[in-house]
């Protein structure tokens, strides 16, 4: 069977970090397939596309795939409104299927399961500076996990002054996710277990197509 190529359109450049998350949840529901991500990059075009409905079709142009991602992050809003958002921009694209993801709050809080990789994107994998990251069951009800896993990850590199100041915490959160090698902890959380099933209803058509 070809490869299964997956495009991810996110709410902005950060959010590629989910890459790995799905490329994980994918495995374990696609076992034996070869998987090709794509993070839709739609800064290259002239113009900002307007609305979710034609950034996902200028997505769909530039990175065709079997199976589609659309992101949200629910920011304070409830994750019914940004289904309902999403499956109303959906409504004229009826392909590739198409499975949404939305963290509540923001994608950071699902990298917060691991302070091992933390410490290893922070490039201080021995340290022991503590990091006080919040217990799995409080991590959808954080105000700001982006601010949380940033200052986690500051606080892991142990940099100061000038060094500090050179350290690229995009690339860093980024680095969190490549490391993580088990996103199980994430089945407890609902917006996870949300993502799951879209993800598990979509495959058996494409699997088998």
């Amino acid at each position: 069977m070809n490869p299964l190529r997956f495009t991810l359109v996110s709410d902005g450049s950060s959010h590629q970090a989910l890459i790995p998350v799905l490329r994980w949840l994918l495995a374990r529901h696609a076992a034996g397939i070869g998987l090709e991500p794509q993070w839709a990059d739609l800064r290259i075009l002239p113009r900002r596309p307007a609305g979710l409905a034609e950034r996902i079709r200028k997505a769909l142009d530039l990175y065709p795939a079997d199976l589609l991602f659309v992101h949200r992050d629910a920011e304070g809003q409830t994750p019914d409104l940004r289904y309902r958002q999403i499956r109303e921009a959906l409504v004229e694209i009826p392909n590739p299927p198409a499975v949404c993801v939305v963290p509540i709050r923001m994608t950071e809080a699902w990298l917060l399961i691991n302070e091992r990789a933390i410490r290893q994107a922070a490039d201080n994998p021995n340290g022991r500076v503590a990091l006080e990251l919040p217990p799995l069951q409080t991590l959808e009800s954080l105000r700001n996990p982006k601010t949380v896993l940033q200052a986690a990850l500051r606080e892991a590199s142990q940099l100061q002054g000038r060094r500090a100041r050179r350290f690229r915490i995009e690339d860093r959160v980024h680095r969190v996710a490549q490391l993580i090698d088990d996103y199980t902890p994430l089945f407890d959380l609902p917006a996870f277990q949300a993502l799951e099933r879209d993800l598990r209803n979509a495959l058996p058509g494409i699997i088998a197509g």
